[in-house]
């Protein structure tokens, strides 16, 4: 039975490099300032239609209250099984300077046995890995042993919100006893993985206003305020001289229990050229996975072709605090706040303004469901499943754990690290897609929610 799996899935991968070439082709960035809305409901259409060709009759576009359409379905299973949600996310990040690609962002292009473009991994690689799963099921003459959920969102890289608010709204199409989001990765190509924990965010704009104008810098600079320079002076309160964040209250000391982050493999993943050090005290992976971590995401200012000789009259930053499980995002973001306003010099004007909050997620690993996800991915990888943290932020998955305090919730995906999700060249490894596939095809085909727990 499981040979027969194997084998399905691997017959099935052209049909996955074509799903995820119309996939990548469809620019659904949920941002109706960069790309027309159409792509985005071209793309949702599309999840649609190849739910509904796996069972899922009932399958459509819910409207969420920020305009984004999730796709939503059911298929019934045996009676009395337990309930498998399988999420993933159409919606991906704008391509960014298109000229830092080696390929078009928008076209599925393949090198070196990688396969290029924005949505590549995050997440159409998943979409795609959740329907050759299924389609394997099939070709095999296997039912899943479970009933099914789809939900595929369609504003997960913007944040705002519609799904969670969805949630709120309609718990019912989010209950199940397993949930898999396929929103992260391995540590490396062929080393299963499964998340166990998400940092949260905390993000804010701060502004600062020293003059009523520019004004000639030979002639004022010196005793006038310049706005851009007391910006930076706050900023840099935001680290010590090792790189750790230090927002005043924040704390920032915290351990990671599980799996290690090697220091090559990170500098080598992140691109750090040679002779940079790496920053902060601790560990990689304390770093990526236990502490608090805050980059400044962008800067209005001046540019430096066609600048003038000019004091900057008003400057501002935008900046991304990501926190581990145990932080309040919420106390985060105030503190931030407070250490901006209490950081300015000379007495500048400041006001900042908070963006939406994520909260952080902290998976419970002791139920059957993980016990047999566990089993499911090391019996497809040939090799021990290692626990890990992500750096990043998925809101939805506090939102399911606050809904449903008593689910399974498990975090698997095709972005390990090569993939750059959300930089220019992104691109997933297709033994990642096969592997997954072939894991969750056995999961479905066999998870039942008696089986027993571990610790």
């Amino acid at each position: 039975m499981a040979e027969q799996l194997r084998a399905a899935v691997r017959e099935l991968m052209p049909r996955a490099h074509e799903d995820l070439t119309r996939l990548v082709a469809l620019r659904s960035v949920a941002d109706a300032r960069q790309f027309p809305p159409e792509e985005c409901a071209a793309a949702a259409a599309w999840v649609v239609g190849a739910f509904r060709e796996q069972g899922f009759a009932d399958a459509e576009a819910v409207e969420t209250s920020d305009g984004s359409a999730a796709v939503i379905g059911f298929r019934p299973g045996p009676a009395d099984a337990p309930t498998v949600l399988l999420y993933c996310h159409y919606d991906v990040q704008p391509p960014g300077d298109e000229e830092l690609w080696n390929s078009p962002p928008f076209t599925l292009t393949e090198r070196d046995g990688r396969w290029y473009g924005r949505g590549a991994s995050d997440c159409k690689g998943n979409l795609v890995m959740h329907l050759t799963a299924l389609r394997a099921l099939a070709a095999a003459g296997q039912a899943p042993a479970v009933n099914l959920r789809i939900v595929a969102e369609g504003s997960e890289e913007m944040g705002t919100g519609g799904l969670e608010d969805l949630l709120r709204q309609r718990p019912e199409l989010f209950d199940a006893d397993v949930m898999l989001i396929a929103d992260t990765g391995n540590t490396a190509v062929g080393e299963p993985t499964i998340t166990t924990s998400l940092r949260g965010i905390a993000n804010v704009v701060v502004h600062v206003s020293a003059l009523e104008g520019e004004v000639h810098s030979g002639v004022f600079g010196g005793p006038a305020p310049d706005a851009m320079t007391a910006l930076v002076q706050m900023l840099a309160t935001l680290h010590d001289e090792e790189g750790n964040t230090t927002v005043d209250g924040l704390v920032s000391d915290q351990h990671w229990n599980g799996v290690e982050y090697d220091d090559t493999q990170f500098r080598g993943d992140a691109g750090v050229l040679e002779g940079v050090d790496l920053v902060g005290s601790g560990s990689v992976a304390d770093q990526v996975w236990a502490r608090p971590a805050l980059t400044i995401l962008g800067i209005d200012c001046p540019p430096v072709v066609g600048s003038a000789a000019a004091i900057t009259p008003r400057a501002s930053a935008r900046l991304n605090l990501r926190v581990p499980p145990g932080t309040d995002p919420a106390e985060a973001q105030d503190l931030l706040i407070g250490h901006l306003l209490a950081a300015a010099p000379w007495g500048v004007r400041v006001s900042v303004d908070p963006e939406a909050t994520g909260m952080p997620f902290g998976a419970s690993t002791g139920g059957p469901g993980f016990k047999q996800l566990t089993a499911a991915l090391s019996a497809a990888y040939g090799a021990e499943v290692g626990f890990a943290g992500q750096g990043g932020s998925i809101p939805l998955c506090s939102a399911l754990a606050e809904q449903f305090p008593d689910a399974e919730i498990a975090l698997i995906g095709v972005e390990e690290p090569q993939c750059r999700i959300h930089a220019p060249n992104e691109s997933v490894d297709p033994s990642e897609i096969e592997n997954l596939a072939y894991a969750e095809a056995l999961f479905l085909s066999r998870f039942e929610s008696r089986a027993g727990s571990s610790s």
